[in-house]
């Protein structure tokens, strides 16, 4: 194939031209200038409770940002945002762009020592939050060593009426303050499975590059006029993907979005009478849709799922009960977050998560760092301007991932000759039981096969010097199963080393708050 007649690098080309040309040197906080002259009637935002205008929220942001100067916060410090999916996340967040400040937002589902760590390592310049969340933070800010101003956004801060003529007063007042595509924009801290708060550092450019991949690959996928979408942000705004599917991407096309507060049913339903046309989620999420059985999607043409693995049993039940099919996507924090994605395979296993966006380099490796055959499993390593710049104040951690440019992920993967990617598990996961290699996603796809089982996850047991796999299950209400059923179903589809020596059922298992199986606790 030639690739310069590929559709979707000129579709790359042709936004990245226009982005160019319309953002000038302002850096990332361009997205929202943009959007508030091109579209300023057009709506932005709307919850449960208000909604906005692309000058309207121009205008609410500007409040932020005369207190933040007010307060001396400076360009290049770090701004925390202890906010959950509200507009005031968005009015906080555009904010320390607009001052060239680094947003720093944070999972409000943290333990105060958690926070506390967090708070330590990014020492911010001052912390954001709502009325009622303050009381959250205080142990936090108390054992955190940082000097540190906390800044909380009340219901008084509504009350201001909106002109025209009152936003361009405050952009005048307070004009934008530039920034190096090489600037830190955003510090995103994840733990994964190690524990240990790492805060992911993305420059502008990174943010940018990705926003404009995922807009080439989106609009080769669905085509139509970007600027007219709907989008419905309901994962969780710290999380990286809810950032691109949220706010970033949205603000590149004028785009509307449909803020949903929390993941519950109700709050849900509300922002799907929305009629929203894009829906970016998790596959908790769709299992969730799943089990409600008749959720208002007929506005939405375009599903995708990341943050984890997507089971088949979901994406099926969900082409069952809906008639729909779920893109399936390929990405981590360190990527900004996009790597891969997936529309156009029909019929491919949920494993399959596609080629990777324009611009998006990958190599299969071995443990030696050795590109390995097509076909082959490997780590994944990727290169591209999508890639982070570092983690934050951790040059050493920065090193073991980051090697010539290219980035190990840490997933196992097998790539083919057209640089279709498969995903096998993270390496982290991977169970090696007398030399065997054991990839716990492929257990636990047998496992959710049985309909009584809703949630599996499988983990290394060390026993005897070597490891065992030890399955989790979550067993539906009322269900007739138990372990020897589930044992004796991986027996009939698995070789005899990969079969579970233990499966204990549970009427749930823990999640994380970006509806990942939080695995670590499984194994204390």
């Amino acid at each position: 194939m030639v690739r310069g007649r590929d559709p979707e690098i000129e579709l790359f080309e042709s936004a990245r031209r226009v982005w160019t040309e319309s953002a000038g040197d302002i850096g990332v906080a361009a997205l929202l200038l943009r959007a508030a002259a091109k579209w300023p009637q057009k709506s932005a935002l709307q919850c449960p409770t208000r909604a906005l205008t692309y000058h309207e929220l121009l205008f609410y942001v500007l409040r932020v940002v005369a207190d933040m100067r007010r307060r001396g916060v400076r360009k290049g410090e770090r701004v925390v945002l202890y906010i959950a999916n509200s507009l005031e996340f968005y009015a906080a967040y555009l904010a320390a762009w607009h001052i060239g400040a680094v947003a720093v937002p944070l999972n409000v589902y943290l333990h105060p020592r958690e926070i506390a760590a967090i708070l330590a390592d990014a020492q911010p310049r001052c912390v954001i939050t709502v009325a009622g969340m303050q009381h959250q933070l205080e142990g936090a800010l108390q054992e955190a060593v940082c000097s540190t101003e906390l800044v909380v956004l009340d219901q008084d801060f509504w009350l201001a009426t909106y002109t025209a003529e009152a936003a361009e007063h405050l952009l005048v007042q307070y004009p934008v303050v530039k920034t190096a595509p090489t600037d830190t924009a955003v510090i995103l801290y994840t733990s994964g499975s190690t524990g240990a708060p790492k805060g992911v550092m993305l420059s502008g450019r990174n943010v940018i590059t990705n926003v404009l991949q995922t807009r080439a690959r989106c609009e080769h996928m669905v085509g139509g006029d970007a600027h007219t979408e709907h989008f419905l942000a309901v994962l969780p705004l710290f999380h990286a993907f809810s950032q691109m599917a949220g706010l970033w991407l949205p603000l590149m096309l004028g785009a509307r979005v449909t803020v949903v507060p929390k993941i519950e049913r109700r709050a849900l339903l509300q922002g799907l009478e929305q009629k929203p046309t894009i829906f970016f989620g998790f596959p908790a999420l769709f299992g969730m849709l799943v089990m409600m059985r008749n959720a208002p999607i007929d506005s939405v043409k375009f599903f995708v799922s990341g943050a984890d693995a997507l089971p088949d049993k979901i994406r099926m039940a969900f082409s069952l009960v809906y008639g729909r099919k779920i893109c399936n996507g390929y990405g981590l924090t360190e990527a900004s977050p996009v790597v891969a994605l997936d529309g156009f395979s029909e019929d491919a296993p949920t494993t399959v998560v596609g080629r990777p966006v324009i611009g998006v380099e990958c190599q299969v490796r071995d443990e030696l760092g050795r590109p390995v055959p097509f076909g082959t499993v490997g780590a994944l390593w990727v290169r591209g301007d999508n890639v982070m710049q570092g983690y934050y104040q951790s040059p050493d951690l920065t090193a073991q991932v980051i090697q010539d440019g290219w980035m190990n992920t840490g997933d196992l993967v097998t790539m083919d000759a057209s640089q279709t990617i498969t995903i096998v598990g993270r390496a982290k996961d991977l169970i090696i039981n007398k030399g065997f290699n054991i990839y716990p996603q492929e257990i636990e796809n047998v496992l959710l096969r049985h309909p009584a089982v809703f949630k599996a996850a499988v983990v290394a047991k060390q026993e005897s010097g070597d490891q065992i796999p030890v399955a989790f299950v979550a067993v539906r209400d009322g269900a007739t199963v138990d372990a020897q059923m589930l044992t004796q179903l991986c027996k009939e589809n698995l070789a005899a080393y990969k079969v579970p020596r233990v499966v204990t059922c549970l009427a749930d298992l823990p999640m994380t708050s970006t509806g990942k199986v939080d695995k670590k606790n499984l194994v204390r």
